[in-house]
């Protein structure tokens, strides 16, 4: 969000229940000159949606770009499968599938008054190939994958659709999957990356603003943000 803002954009940031490190971020945008609409919305509730949609639309009549990049897991492994709820199962694919979708949809209308609209997906290197993530979070990976291949030919010619697939990103959440390994796992996929070290936020969010602002006849794709390790390994 940071980099949007560096770069000249107004945004608007949803969180759902935890308004204090949202506030934070809004307040570094703030500085950095960007008007900022903090929005309080459960992303796989269709009113609640619509709701923060409007709220947008009021604030900025209209959008230029849509990142969706809320998400969820859980932390069962893989291979446990007797362990997965199916609340928990339904829970991930709520908020990582069906809100992606219910917020591009409510946003269409918006982003087709904005100045070459783009949406960017949040997907994960996981969607692409097997990995040791949780079930449920895998298979919605590989569902934004799929989604985002089929919402660039449906909102074609009037907006592009894109994503990015991070590999192992340094940093809380990759903390909490991994939990006591961390450290020693970070720096085993950082030597076994051509780039000599694991994604950060900022690299995610670099090719996020060029596919928003710079990628205009890129549409479709998925980029992998990785150092080369799934190409190489």
């Amino acid at each position: 969000m940071l980099h949007l803002a560096r770069a000249g954009f107004d945004i608007a940031l949803n969180y759902r229940a935890r308004r204090e490190p949202a506030q934070a971020t809004a307040t570094e945008a703030e500085q950095l000159g960007a008007k900022i609409l903090l929005v309080a919305a459960d992303v796989a509730d269709e009113p609640q949606v619509k709701n923060m949609l409007r709220e947008v639309d009021t604030a900025f009549g209209g959008l230029d770009a849509l990142v969706n990049n809320a998400g969820t897991t859980i932390s069962t492994p893989a291979r446990d499968l007797e362990a997965v709820s199916i609340e928990e199962w339904d829970r991930v694919f709520a908020v990582n599938v069906k809100g992606l979708f219910l917020v591009t949809r409510a946003a269409v209308p918006l982003l087709k008054r904005g100045l070459s609209p783009s949406i960017v997906n949040t997907a994960s290197i996981v969607g692409l190939r097997p990995g040791p993530q949780p079930l449920p979070y895998a298979a919605t990976k590989a569902a934004v994958v799929s989604l985002t291949k089929q919402l660039a030919g449906a909102l074609s010619p009037d907006i592009r659709v894109n994503a990015v697939a991070p590999g192992w990103i340094e940093g809380d959440w990759m903390e909490r999957m991994l939990g006591d390994n961390y450290q020693r796992l970070m720096e085993r996929r950082a030597k076994a990356t051509p780039l000599g070290r694991c994604a950060t936020f900022d690299d995610v969010a670099e090719v996020i603003l060029s596919l928003i602002q710079s990628n205009r006849f890129v549409n479709g794709e998925i980029v992998v943000v990785d150092g080369g390790y799934s190409s190489t390994t």
